[in-house]
C-alpha cells in the first residue's frame, strides 16, 4: 500500500497518545479563544448610536447618553428663552426642556409634525430633549469609519460634532452638548 505525501504528513502530525490528543485539543481551543478576543476587541472599537433626522440630514448620538425617546405630544413654550429652546415637556412627572437643534445649528427649518420625537439625553450634570424630525433606529458604527475633521462643516455645528461617516451620518458629541454653557438659559424677567 502506497501512502501519499499529504497522508504521510497527516500521519506524522496525528496524536499518538492520550496526552498528545489532550494537548492538541487544548491548542485548538486556545486558537479559538484568541480569535474570540479579536472579535471582542473589534466590537470594543465601535459605538452604538441613535440615528435620527434633522432638516433632511442624518444625525447620530451615542446611545449611552440617551435616556429615552419620547413622543412630543404636549409642549409648553417658555417665555424669555432663546429661539432654540422649543419649550418644556412633562415626562412622567419630570420637567424636561426641549432644544431645537435646527435653530441652534442654523439649519433649514421644517415644520413640526405629529411624528416629532424628543431624544432625551443626559449625563450627571444636565438633561434635555433634542427635537428630531424622525427616528431611524439604533446602529453600531466602527470608530475607524468616523472621519473626525470635516472642512465643509463650519460654525457652531462643527464645535459639537464627533465626526461624520461615509453614508453620511453626522455624529453629535453628547459630552460637549451636555456641558455647553450656551445651551443653559440664565435669563431672569424684570418685574
Amino acid at each position: 500500500m502506497e501512502v501519499s505525501t499529504t497522508e504521510a504528513t497527516d500521519l506524522r502530525h496525528a496524536p499518538r497518545t492520550r496526552d498528545e490528543k489532550k494537548k492538541q485539543v487544548l491548542e485548538v481551543r486556545a486558537r479559538e479563544l484568541a480569535r474570540n478576543t479579536d472579535k471582542e476587541k473589534a466590537l470594543g472599537e465601535s459605538i452604538e448610536v441613535v440615528e435620527f433626522v434633522l432638516a433632511y440630514e442624518k444625525y447620530g448620538i451615542e446611545s449611552s447618553y440617551v435616556r429615552e425617546i419620547y413622543p412630543l405630544k404636549e409642549l409648553t413654550s417658555v417665555p424669555c428663552t432663546p429661539p432654540f429652546v422649543l419649550g418644556i415637556i412633562n415626562v412622567r412627572g419630570e420637567i424636561v426642556s426641549v432644544i431645537d437643534m435646527k435653530k441652534f445649528f442654523d439649519l433649514p427649518e421644517g415644520g413640526l409634525t405629529d411624528m416629532n420625537k424628543a431624544i432625551i439625553v443626559r449625563n450627571d450634570q444636565m438633561e434635555f430633549g433634542i427635537l428630531a424630525d424622525a427616528i431611524l433606529g439604533v446602529r453600531t458604527i466602527l470608530r475607524e469609519d468616523i472621519q473626525s475633521s470635516v472642512p465643509t462643516l463650519t460654525g457652531i455645528r462643527a464645535d459639537y460634532l464627533t465626526g461624520v461617516t461615509k453614508e453620511p451620518l453626522v455624529l453629535l458629541d453628547a459630552t460637549k452638548l451636555l456641558s455647553a454653557k450656551n445651551l443653559v438659559v440664565h435669563d431672569e424677567m424684570e418685574i
